[in-house]
């Protein structure tokens, strides 16, 4: 599979939003403005097939977006589809701006320290109101490192590599 037909994940739907058929989603890419810009969205059926929609509209909406999708035009037509993941193809996103990254960018990098001790592969990341925290695991032990500039050193994508400066005490037992 070439990387412009690599199918990245961008969001998930976390509700219906008014009565009109529209879906609130939470994006996995920092802002709104990469799924605005698509043409047609993928969602991920329970079976694990994608299922295609063209994108009718997708505004933000704070640090959402409000998406309607062809053919869909009200509520009842779309509550099955709460909770499902976006998909889009990976040709079809803007780039981003060089120290941001899709989140499926980031999933399965090696996080270490900037003395080299490995924290482990970073296997899931929870939005949360400030900023995002990435889970790390190694031999069944967690740490929650924060996406915040003076944490994340640097993300090297083709070394599969994420250096972290650790706040003191986040390690602690």
């Amino acid at each position: 599979m070439s990387t412009s037909s690599k199918m990245l994940l961008i969001g998930k739907i976390q509700a219906t939003q008014g009565i009109r058929g529209q879906l609130r989603v939470i994006p996995f890419a920092g802002d709104a403005s990469s799924i605005s810009q698509l043409d047609q969205i993928l969602i991920k059926a329970p079976n694990g097939a994608l299922e295609s929609f063209p994108v009718r509209s997708a505004k933000a909406h704070g640090k959402r977006v409000i998406l309607t999708l062809e053919p869909f035009d009200n509520i009842n037509q779309v509550l099955h589809l709460v909770g499902r993941e976006l998909y889009a193809e990976r040709g079809a996103l803007p780039e981003l701006p060089a120290d941001e990254f899709y989140w499926s960018d980031l999933l399965g990098l090696n996080v270490v320290t900037e003395s080299g001790e490995a924290l482990g592969e970073l296997v899931d990341i929870i939005e949360t109101g400030s900023n995002d925290v990435y889970v790390v695991k190694l031999d069944g032990r967690e740490v929650l490192v924060p996406a915040l500039e003076d944490v994340v050193l640097s993300v090297d994508l083709k070394a599969s590599r994420m250096t972290v400066s650790l706040p003191e005490g986040l390690l602690d037992l």
